[in-house]
């Protein structure tokens, strides 16, 4: 066998092929697919090469597919190598050496998962509340060294679902908006710093921005975390969003809404139930908001930096890699 081929690679599925000595291949009854995580190389170079290992498979016309989210992850990357059996004429098998080892990475999620999770989040949304300002907590440093007093966007984290298309490629800034219930304004404690950013919703969210759907996981706890994404329309970020995530309608989904009022005025509002990690695209003016210090606490378990996603909750998990 020579001449491994991957293609068609999702999330949780690839097509391999190889070449055949056409000598014998009508006896070919069986493929061994020997199939490893990238960093399991290290301990694992096909420890029992006389015995087929992972994955057997009757002999199918090539490419085969191979599929299945308990073995597959999204954005990983695996070694592959593969040997066949053909039955001989006395009725014993001949198994073939192994053939090269072939490294590849699985995909993102694709907008049909992304949708899957959608509709999940929008299970557990529950009510709209109102609200008025965006809001960023950050160390008062942070601020003051602002190059040109702007923020600036930064390439996401890796916290959320594992196959989640903006992690590590998207760039934006964090804003949150979920309110207090018994006051309607942003909590006075926060886990990324005492100083806060605070800016008119308009500002932010307007008919000229696009909202996507970008995320949905929680951290082993009871809260669960939406992230959406706000684009101004034909930006570099909305650019980036159109095709890869799911497009929400602005005045009308169960997370951010910006709604025009009869006399012309723009009002929000957010969900109650889930906690929402509003991502936006470009650089925002410091001069459009202001700048002070919150009198509640720096409440460092709640952060999400880096924060991997819990994979056996049933409430955010799709039946695909997590």
């Amino acid at each position: 066998m020579e001449q491994i081929h991957i293609s068609s690679i999702t999330c949780d599925s690839f097509k391999i092929s190889w070449s055949m000595d056409s000598r014998g291949r009508d006896r070919i009854s069986h493929y061994f697919i020997d199939l490893n995580k990238k960093e399991n190389l290290s301990c694992n170079k096909f420890k029992h090469k006389d015995v087929p290992t992972k994955l057997v498979a009757k002999a199918v016309p090539l490419p085969m597919t191979v599929r299945g989210h308990w073995f597959l992850s999204p954005r990983t990357e695996y070694t592959v190598a593969v040997q066949t059996a053909a039955k001989q004429p006395d009725g014993e098998y001949a198994v073939s050496q192994w053939s090269e080892i072939i490294e590849f990475c699985t995909a993102d999620y694709s907008t049909v998962h992304l949708n899957q999770l959608l509709q999940k989040a929008e299970a557990i949304a529950g009510r709209m509340l109102p609200f008025t300002v965006f809001y960023r907590n950050q160390q008062r440093e942070s601020f003051l060294d602002a190059q040109c007093r702007h923020l600036l966007p930064a390439v996401k984290d890796d916290s959320g679902s594992h196959g989640s298309p903006i992690s590590g490629k998207l760039e934006g800034i964090f804003f949150s908006c979920n309110t207090e219930f018994n006051t309607g304004k942003p909590p006075q404690d926060s886990p990324y710093g005492p100083y806060r950013f605070q800016i008119q919703a308009d500002v932010l969210f307007n008919h000229n921005t696009n909202i996507y759907f970008g995320d949905f996981y929680c951290m082993y706890t009871s809260y669960h975390y939406v992230i959406v994404v706000l684009a101004p329309v034909g930006s570099p970020g909305d650019s980036f969003c159109k095709g890869r995530l799911p497009v929400l309608d602005r005045s009308s989904n169960c997370f951010l809404t910006c709604t025009k009022e009869d006399d012309g005025s723009l009002s929000f509002r957010h969900a109650q139930d889930v906690i929402l990690e509003v991502i936006y695209t470009e650089p925002v003016d410091l001069s459009l908001g202001t700048v002070a210090q919150i009198s509640g606490h720096q409440l460092m378990s709640l952060s999400t930096a880096n924060a991997k996603k819990d994979p056996s909750c049933k409430i955010c998990n799709i039946s695909v890699g997590r």
